[in-house]
C-alpha cells in the first residue's frame, strides 16, 4: 500500500504540471492528458516508486518514454494506414479488424524493441510477408545462414516475452 500512496501523492502534487508539460510537447490538450494518465498508470504498474529527490525528472524520464511510445505507435497507425490504401476497397477489413491489426502490430513492435534493424526486418518478412528464408536472405542481401540466426534470435525474444 506504501507504493499507491507514493504515487497518489505524486499524482495531487504534480499532476497538472506533467500535463502542461505535454501539452506544450503535443500541442494537444487531449493527448497530454491521455499521455499524462498513462504515466501515472506505469507508475502504479511499477512494483515500488524509488525515494524521489526530483519528482520531476523522475516524471519527465516516464513521460518521455510514454510519449516516445506514443509517436511510435502513430508511425506504426500511418504506415498500417498507407499500406492499406493500396488495397482495392472490396479486400480492406472491417473498422474491428483495422483495430484488431494495428493492436497486433504495436505488441509485436513492442516485443521486437531492441532488437536490430536487420533482425526485425527478417522477421517481419518471414511473418508477416510469408518470404523463405532464401527470399529473404536476398532481400535483405546477406546469407541464408544469417537469415536463420535473425529468425532464431526474433522468435527466442517473443517467446521468452510471452
Amino acid at each position: 500500500m506504501p507504493h499507491a500512496h507514493t504515487v497518489e501523492v505524486l499524482y495531487h502534487a504534480h499532476h497538472g504540471w506533467l500535463t502542461g508539460w505535454l501539452r506544450r510537447r503535443l500541442g494537444c490538450p487531449e493527448n497530454a492528458a491521455d499521455l499524462a494518465q498513462d504515466t501515472f498508470i506505469k507508475l502504479l504498474a511499477a512494483r515500488e516508486t524509488p525515494q524521489l529527490v526530483e519528482p520531476r525528472a523522475f516524471l519527465t524520464t516516464i513521460a518521455k518514454r510514454v510519449l516516445f511510445n506514443h509517436y511510435r505507435r502513430q508511425d506504426l497507425e500511418r504506415a498500417y494506414l498507407e499500406t492499406l490504401a493500396q488495397f482495392p476497397q472490396m479486400l480492406a477489413p472491417s473498422e474491428e479488424e483495422k483495430a484488431i491489426i494495428l493492436q497486433t502490430l504495436v505488441e509485436l513492435d513492442q516485443l521486437l524493441d531492441g532488437l536490430p534493424r536487420l533482425v526485425k526486418r527478417a522477421f517481419l518478412l518471414s511473418q508477416i510477408d510469408g518470404l523463405s528464408q532464401g527470399a529473404i536472405a536476398l532481400e535483405l542481401g546477406i546469407s541464408i545462414a544469417t537469415v536463420k540466426r535473425h529468425l532464431t534470435k526474433a522468435a527466442m525474444r517473443c517467446y521468452f516475452a510471452l
